[in-house]
């Protein structure tokens, strides 16, 4: 607002306020516009989840985790300890709950470029290697001793693929 002889300008106070009311209409406008340009274009590709995604989606299938622990490769290679978690599973026809470490790559490059390593690692693990059991689906690799019950492992792949949604 301006003055003009000790007096507010009512004629330039009022081109304010229809200013700011155009400046208003100009930005409401603008979200709205950009708003609508999410709508319009393709969906987002869904991307890998967390432990707690993970967990759910087993859970949907019927397995429960227990005992997690983040950075747990069970072996001593430091590349693997990032990704890797570890935790009891158990459920359906798996009598005793098995202790799953679960590596997740960020990439499905990084997934196949470390896909070997995990084996490595479990040899550290596995007393017995006939029995060794692995599911990989990327970006995720869920190894531990076995056996794993059949129901048990099917269901934990499907799980794992659920919440590797693109694989990385």
């Amino acid at each position: 607002m301006s003055w003009r002889g000790g007096r507010p300008s009512a004629g330039l106070a009022t081109a304010g306020r229809g200013g700011r009311s155009i400046l208003a209409a100009a930005v409401i406008l603008a979200t709205s516009s950009l708003g609508s340009c999410g709508v319009a274009g393709s969906p987002p590709l869904p991307t890998p989840g967390d432990i707690e995604t993970v967990a759910a989606k087993l859970a949907q299938q019927g397995i429960y985790i227990s005992d997690v622990v983040a950075g747990d490769a069970g072996c001593p290679d430091r590349a693997l300890a990032g990704p890797a978690i570890s935790f009891r599973a158990g459920g359906l026809d798996q009598a005793v709950p098995a202790k799953v470490y679960l590596y997740s790559f960020g990439s499905r490059s990084v997934f196949e470029a470390r896909r070997d390593a995990v084996d490595a690692c479990a040899r550290s693990y596995v007393n017995d290697p006939a029995t060794y059991e692995n599911i990989a689906t990327s970006p995720y690799v869920a190894a531990g001793q076995g056996p794993w019950a059949a129901a048990f492992k099917g269901h934990l792949l499907q799980g794992l693929t659920a919440a590797a949604g693109n694989g990385g």
